[in-house]
């Protein structure tokens, strides 16, 4: 039997779950993951490397063997929704958890609750969270109960509720709960407490309470946002706004659906702060971010597209049923992806598109493309004058007209950046693997990261047009690459001939 202790993690398909598997991989723990349908695991670069035991927290059966031989178990399953009977389906849940990892002989539940005074008069939503807690301990497993506030993070819930009001509303209508006082804390900083409770014994059987360096009111964490991104933001309080006028409103301005946003804004009604010490006392090594240096990293992780996960993870498409086109909003960005099967091999399909630009242009109305880069230049942007280093090869750092390569994957991946002067940040991004034998699935994505309403009224009025020129590129492409390929194969053919003549 191996020393080294295996870890469960439910939720490894959530926000949180999904961030921890690798960080407890790279700790060097024995990880397997719980999951009611592991093809939403697929991309996961991790995958590889975990158990994967396909259950249910309701079906006692995949419980009990997801627990078998499991040393530390992770509970990040939570409803974000609300409601009595999301409450009590919670409830019942983490008891048949508890119970399970009980029966199972697993030595300790760590669980990620909510922040806040018991002793107050909680949100429903809040208090739920810290039931739920209390419910896990019930069949005499030893819990560790993290308690956190709102996770700043690219892709959190509560950070893109920021990230979309910030951006979109230049004057924000703020009431009575933008000025509660709260204790936000950085991903990292969360992950890091999880990762090293395994490690500390002392930290079975404690409720441990987390937070950031900085206390906060719900409108300082949105001028602090604006700071990042260089906006101007003006808060107008009003005297009342109620959570479900606030959750409408959340509704039509940011993609967090209503009933989402409604549990988080009535919860932060209530002041969530750490009251307790214990947090320092049983992890000093941990030196918990200030709330700017959280929102500088989220930035950083939306402007290299390396978001791990997000709030609204979804099922990930099969190659059996592939749309051609998808518009969606992701990690406060707009992603505009097309995809189509090419008959054509991985190499000649990447051959095709890291060829674009420069004086072989780009294949599909190429005029609006010199057009854009005329009106680039006449702004004093960079416009389409630099070309490009090699008609053929590209690497990381080359201009390639007013684009710069980000990075590039051999016969896997290109991402260009935008350089051309646009309200935002731009990227454009090809993709290739491996689809039915002899093809490839060819995978077209321009992302843009709009800044404040500028950068929004930009997207929607250029839609029309990109929406042309990006269809006509991927056809071309496909195109292109296809006819390389018809010619290496009339090619192997008559050298073959010549070779048996």
């Amino acid at each position: 039997m191996s020393d080294i202790p295996r870890v469960l993690v439910t939720g490894a398909t959530g926000y949180v779950g999904g961030r921890l598997a690798p960080r407890l991989l790279e700790a060097g723990y024995r990880v397997r993951v719980l999951a009611r349908d592991p093809r939403r695991l697929q991309g996961c670069p991790w995958l590889g490397q975990v158990e994967v035991a396909q259950g249910d927290i309701f079906d006692p059966a995949s419980l009990s063997a997801a627990l078998a031989g499991v040393d530390v178990a992770y509970y990040l399953v939570h409803s974000m929704l609300g409601g009595a009977s999301f409450h009590q389906r919670d409830l019942v849940a983490a008891r048949r958890f508890g119970h399970a990892a009980k029966a199972a002989g697993v030595g300790r539940i760590i669980y990620l609750g909510g922040l806040g005074d018991p002793t107050a008069d909680l949100s429903a939503h809040l208090r739920s969270r810290q039931q739920t807690g209390q419910a896990l301990r019930e069949a005499g497993v030893p819990v560790t109960e993290f308690r956190a506030a709102i996770i700043v993070g690219a892709g959190s819930v509560s950070f893109e509720m920021i990230r979309y009001l910030t951006e979109r509303l230049p004057v924000m209508i703020c009431p009575r709960w933008t000025y509660t006082r709260v204790q936000p804390i950085a991903i990292r900083d969360v992950l890091d407490y999880l990762v090293a409770a395994i490690a500390v014994p002392a930290s079975a059987g404690q409720i441990i309470e987390i937070g950031g360096a900085d206390i906060l009111t719900y409108g300082d964490m949105m001028q602090g946002y604006a700071r990042a991104r260089g906006l101007r933001r003006w808060l107008v309080p009003v005297p009342v706004l109620s959570p479900r006028l606030s959750s409408y409103w959340v509704h039509w301005v940011t993609p967090i659906p209503a009933q989402i946003a409604r549990p988080l804004i009535d919860g932060l009604r209530n002041e969530v702060i750490v009251r307790t010490p214990l947090a320092k006392t049983l992890f000093p090594a941990i030196h918990p971010l200030d709330y700017q240096t959280a929102i500088d990293q989220a930035l950083a992780q939306l402007r290299s597209g390396e978001v791990e996960t997000m709030w609204s993870d979804a099922l990930v498409t099969s190659q059996g049923d592939i749309p051609p086109v998808e518009l969606s909003t992701r990690e406060g960005m707009i992603v505009e992806r097309r995809q189509r099967r090419v008959a054509a091999s991985a190499s000649e399909v990447f051959r095709t598109f890291t060829g674009l630009g420069g004086r072989r242009g780009w294949l599909y109305a190429n005029w609006l493309w010199e057009l854009r880069g005329a009106l680039d230049r006449l702004i004093g942007g960079v416009g389409l004058r630099r070309g490009r280093r090699h008609p053929d090869e590209v690497r990381v750092g080359d201009a390639v007209d007013f684009w710069r390569v980000e990075r590039v994957e051999p016969d896997r991946l290109l991402r260009l950046r935008a350089e051309m002067k646009v309200p935002g940040d731009a990227w454009l991004q090809f993709e290739v693997a491996p689809a039915a034998p002899g093809r490839t699935l060819l995978r077209q994505s321009a992302y843009f990261a709009p800044k404040g309403l500028p950068g929004l009224l930009y997207w929607y009025a250029l839609y029309p047009v990109h929406r042309v020129i990006f269809s006509g590129l991927i056809q071309r492409v496909a195109r292109r690459a296809e006819a390389r390929h018809r010619q290496r194969v009339k090619g192997a053919a008559v050298q073959k001939r010549l070779t048996t003549a």
